[in-house]
């Protein structure tokens, strides 16, 4: 692995270092679940799988489908194989990334404040990310940089949202899924056409700085 990916290793051994969590790993393997399902099947109460679901999906390792107030949880079949590949080289020293001569004038001429233009220098070399950050923080930077590149009033299908985004990153599923999840995009119910969060609309997560991952409670479930 790389330098700079040894905190994102951390954060997944992180979040899965807990016996219940390697259970749940195993039952979202299988199928989708929600956290009453899960809260029967385990005998424990719903907050507590819906903390254990919190740090799951902060590390990224779960997909979150909505229907109606219900969410269904799933692992992030990519995720997971990130992790595998970790672990397949923990025996090996960590690699510097290659030199790259990166181009961040198009981040100077941002009218940003200067700590988020450090997250984006610091993850996106020449357009691409190099990873998915695993502070919240930053990936609301990311996820807000993201949205820049769709055009307001123009409705989008998923096939041309995930176009847009897998030019920047390989995980672009992840990447749709949370512009939703936080509030930078809008989606059709059930599916469908996508667009940018008017500005007159904007959600209350973005508001407030605080992203979808860190609202999970059980009453929604």
């Amino acid at each position: 692995m790389y330098v700079g990916e040894v905190e994102d290793f951390l954060n997944l051994l992180k979040a899965t270092a807990e016996k219940q969590r390697l259970v749940m790993i195993g039952l979202m393997g299988e199928r989708e679940r929600t956290v009453t399902e899960m809260a029967e099947l385990l005998e424990l109460t719903e907050p507590t799988i819906s903390h254990h679901v919190s740090k799951l999906h902060s590390a990224g390792l779960l997909r979150l489908r909505m229907d109606g107030n219900q969410r269904f949880y799933q692992i992030n079949p990519k995720r997971l194989e990130k992790f595998r590949q970790y672990l397949a080289e923990i025996d090996k020293p960590a690699k510097e990334y290659p030199t790259v001569v990166n181009d961040t004038t198009w981040v100077d001429a941002l009218d940003w404040a200067d700590e988020d233009k450090k997250v984006l220098r610091d993850t996106v070399v020449n357009g691409r990310l190099r990873q998915i950050p695993s502070k919240d923080k930053k990936w609301v930077v990311i996820l807000r940089w993201l949205a820049t590149k769709f055009e307001p009033d123009v409705r989008y299908t998923e096939k041309q949202v995930s176009d847009i985004l897998r030019q920047i990153y390989d995980d672009y599923a992840t990447m749709r899924r949370d512009l939703i999840g936080y509030g930078f995009m809008r989606r059709e119910q059930g599916g469908g056409d996508y667009w940018l969060t008017p500005k007159d609309e904007v959600s209350p997560q973005n508001l407030a700085g605080r992203p979808h991952r860190d609202t999970i409670t059980p009453q929604h479930d």
